[in-house]
């Protein structure tokens, strides 16, 4: 989900961008905006550490002691392809990695369900995604949809899909500002139909707001032609499939949703490559494991993290980055 909000904020504010373009041809419909630091990157890396925390836990209703994540640290890749361009729509392919590797001390009945103590986890995702372009009532329309299948090492477990519409309200110089919906078809999902809203304004003193809900929110400023300086709140997800953990042979899921807070830096290095730091506190909303084929909300076990600091470091390459570097 936070995957295709991403996906959905780039073409929103790319179309915005070239709306306000006499010329808009089908190559310069899905061109990327004219800035060295673009929402989405066509390849990216990062890496991501978080610091010891302790949680208290539930297991099928039952209070177990309070236990505690010694290390945790995730490695991600991530790709954004565009396949066919057109004038009125486009289709392209976002593909996923993550490896996890985490240690815990847990006081979990060995005969009631198998947590390891140390475990090493792999998750990936990989997209098909159409958007077309619009106009309703004069207004600017991006309509989208995307089927999407995950896994693991092991196994292709899920297909989900995702469809969205919106609208392009403002868009001008100082700000740009859309609304739309998301639909998620996927049992798992709690809340299928997610209201979504993007807005950016610039400031006269040089400060940004940037706001896509309900994925971040980030007040941002350019230190350098090179750099810009970010402060806000995001949202993320850890999930992964796990086997074997009970004596029935099913499979779960695990899903964690996490608010990250505090600082971005990005630092452009010239050739396409973006470097960026991100370092702050990370809160730990909710954290469950369910059965593959339930929901969300039908969860065997579920843990109240506390929360802890996180370090990021990321390298992104985008050659449409060269188009303007020298602005």
């Amino acid at each position: 989900m936070k995957a295709k909000l991403t996906l959905l904020a780039t073409v929103i504010i790319n179309t915005i961008y070239l709306s306000q373009k006499k010329d808009s041809t089908s190559t310069k419909t899905m061109a990327y905006i004219a800035e060295k630091f673009p929402i989405t990157r066509v390849l990216n890396i990062e890496y991501n550490q978080l610091t010891p925390y302790a949680f208290s836990s539930k297991l099928r209703d039952q209070e177990l002691p309070e236990a505690k994540v010694r290390d945790f640290y995730k490695a991600k890749m991530s790709a954004n392809i565009n396949l066919i361009t057109k004038q009125k729509w486009v289709l392209g392919t976002n593909l996923n990695y993550r490896y996890l590797s985490i240690k815990t001390d847990t006081n979990v009945p060995a005969d009631k369900v198998n947590f390891g103590s140390k475990e090493d986890h792999h998750y990936h995702s990989e997209s098909l995604n159409l958007t077309y372009f619009s106009k309703l009532f004069n207004k600017m329309m991006i309509y989208s949809a995307s089927a999407s299948v995950d896994g693991s090492e092991q196994h292709f477990e899920r297909l989900r899909g995702v469809a969205t519409a919106t609208m392009v309200l403002k868009a001008d110089a100082k700000t740009k500002m859309t609304a739309g919906l998301l639909v998620a078809i996927d049992p798992t999902v709690q809340t299928p139909v997610i209201p979504v809203f993007t807005y950016e304004h610039k400031f006269s003193n040089g400060f940004i707001a940037d706001i896509i809900l309900p994925k971040s929110v980030y007040l941002r400023k350019k230190i350098t032609e090179n750099s810009r300086l970010s402060i806000g709140s995001e949202l993320d997800v850890t999930s992964f499939y796990l086997y074997n953990i009970d004596n029935a042979n099913k499979k779960y899921e695990f899903r964690q949703i996490e608010i990250n807070s505090g600082l971005m830096y990005e630092h452009y290095l010239g050739n396409s490559f973006v470097a960026t730091f991100k370092g702050g506190a990370k809160g730990m909303m909710r954290s469950r494991v369910f059965e593959k084929s339930a929901s969300y909300g039908s969860y065997i076990f579920q843990a109240k993290p506390q929360a802890a600091f996180y370090m990021n470091v990321g390298l992104s390459f985008d050659p449409f980055i060269k188009k303007t570097a020298g602005r």
